[in-house]
C-alpha cells in the first residue's frame, strides 16, 4: 500500500477512569534520585528485611513453591494471621475472612472499588495519603476532604457533617503523611457518629507497629460499633522492611471481603507462593525485629525534630508514629516550588499539597532514613531555606 493510501493512525483517547485520576490526583512524582541527593521523601524502611525471611524465601524457591496459590492466600499464612487478628480485635478471626494481598496498595484498590459505586460520597481526612482520593476517582466516587483540627487530629465536629449519607470513611492510623496516632477516644466517637448509618470503614494500619506514645494501639477493629463495619488493611512493608516483596492482608466483614477478593482476584490474581511463606515466618518469627526497627525510628525522630528545630521559620508537628515529621514553613511559597529548590540544594523531601489542599504550606520529612542521612539532610535543608529567604 502506498503511504498515500495507508490507514490513518488511531486516536487514543483514555478511559473516562483514567481522566477522572488525572484530574483528581495529587500525587508528585519526583525527578530521578541523583547520587548527590539525600532523600528524606521516602516512606520505604532503609533496613534490609530480616534475614529469616529472606531464608524463608529461598527454602521455598528452592522447594518448588513457585506455583499458583490459592486465590485467597495460603491456607497457613491466614491461618497465623487469625489468630494475631483475634488477639488484635478481641473476638474471633476467620481465616475465610482474610484476603491476602499484592501488598497493601492493592488491598485498598481491591476493598475502595468493591464498595464505591459512581457518585458515591466518601469522607476522607485532609491531609492523608493521596492514593485514597485517586482509587476513590478511579470508581467515579465524589472525595469529600476534611480540614483536620490544628494538632492535626480530627476536627470531629466537621466530621459529622461530612459523614452525613457518605458511603465510606478511609483513614491511616498512625496517619501519612502527620505521624499522629489516633486515640481510643477519637475512634469511639467516629463509632458514635456512624452509629444507626450504613457507611463503612476502611482502616489503614500500615504503621501501627510504629506507635511511639507510650500507651497501647487501639485499632479500628478491636472496637464495638466499628468492627463489623470496618475493612482492615495491613502490610508487610513497613514494620517488617518488606516493602519491595509486596504482601499485605485484607480482614472483615465476610461479605465485604468476598467483594473485595473478587476485584482483586480480577486485577491481581494470587500472591506469589514463595512470598507469601516469608511473610508467615515474619508473623511467627520476626517481632524482636520489628521492636528493634520501631526503636531505631524512636530515635531517629528525636535527631530530626532536635536538628528541625533550629532552623528559622519552621513550626514542627509531634509525630506520635509511623515515620514522618510534617513541619508547617512560614515562606509565601507553595509546597511543590519549596520542594524544588531544596533539591537544588541537595535534599529530597515531598510537598504538604500532595497530601490533600490542607497540607499546603507543610513538608514530609521521612526519618525512615539513616542518621547519617537525616543529619546530613536537614543540613541542607536549612542552607535550602536560608537561601528562600
Amino acid at each position: 500500500m502506498s503511504p498515500a493510501l495507508a490507514a490513518p493512525s488511531p486516536v487514543f483517547t483514555p478511559a473516562d477512569a483514567v481522566a477522572r485520576i488525572a484530574a483528581a490526583s495529587r500525587r508528585t512524582q519526583q525527578p530521578q534520585s541523583r547520587g548527590d541527593l539525600v532523600s528524606l521523601a521516602m516512606g520505604e524502611p532503609d533496613f534490609d528485611t530480616p534475614e529469616a525471611v529472606t531464608e524463608a524465601a529461598l527454602r521455598a524457591l528452592h522447594a518448588g513453591r513457585t506455583h499458583y496459590s490459592p486465590l485467597l492466600g495460603e491456607a497457613a499464612l491466614r491461618e497465623a494471621l487469625a489468630e494475631r487478628l483475634t488477639a488484635l480485635a478481641g473476638t474471633p478471626a476467620s481465616a475465610g475472612d482474610i484476603l491476602i494481598t499484592q501488598g497493601g496498595t492493592a488491598g485498598l484498590a481491591a476493598s475502595i472499588l468493591a464498595v464505591v459505586n459512581p457518585g458515591d460520597r466518601v469522607v476522607v481526612p485532609d491531609p492523608t495519603y493521596s492514593l485514597y482520593a485517586d482509587l476513590v476517582s478511579m470508581a467515579g466516587g465524589v472525595v469529600v476532604p476534611v480540614p483536620l483540627a490544628p494538632d492535626l487530629h480530627w476536627d470531629l465536629d466537621r466530621l459529622a457533617d461530612a459523614l452525613v449519607d457518605a458511603r465510606l470513611f478511609v483513614f491511616c492510623n498512625p496517619s501519612n503523611p502527620t505521624g499522629i496516632v489516633h486515640s481510643r477516644e477519637e475512634l469511639e466517637a467516629l463509632a458514635e457518629l456512624l452509629d444507626g448509618t450504613s457507611t463503612i470503614v476502611i482502616s489503614d494500619e500500615a504503621y501501627s507497629a510504629l506507635d511511639f506514645t507510650g500507651r497501647p494501639f487501639t485499632s479500628a477493629v478491636s472496637l464495638n460499633g466499628l468492627r463489623e463495619r470496618t475493612v482492615y488493611c495491613q502490610t508487610f512493608s513497613k514494620s517488617y522492611a518488606m516493602t519491595g516483596w509486596r504482601v499485605g492482608y485484607l480482614w472483615g466483614p465476610t461479605e465485604l471481603i468476598r467483594a473485595s477478593a473478587r476485584v482483586h482476584n480480577t486485577f491481581n490474581g494470587s500472591v506469589n507462593t514463595f512470598i507469601q511463606d516469608a511473610a508467615l515466618v515474619a508473623v511467627e518469627r520476626c517481632e524482636a525485629d520489628v521492636e528493634r526497627m520501631r526503636a531505631a525510628y524512636l530515635q531517629r525522630r528525636d535527631i530530626m525534630r532536635d536538628a528541625l528545630a533550629e532552623i528559622p521559620g519552621l513550626t514542627l508537628s509531634s509525630p506520635e508514629g509511623a515515620f514522618y515529621q510534617f513541619p508547617r514553613y512560614d515562606l509565601d511559597l507553595p509546597s511543590v516550588e519549596v520542594v524544588a529548590a531544596l533539591r537544588e540544594h541537595g535534599v529530597a523531601v515531598r510537598p504538604g499539597s500532595e497530601f490533600g489542599a490542607c497540607g499546603e504550606g507543610h513538608l514530609r520529612l521521612s526519618y525512615a532514613a539513616s542518621p547519617q542521612s537525616i543529619t546530613e539532610g536537614v543540613r541542607r535543608l536549612a542552607l535550602g531555606f536560608a537561601a528562600l529567604r
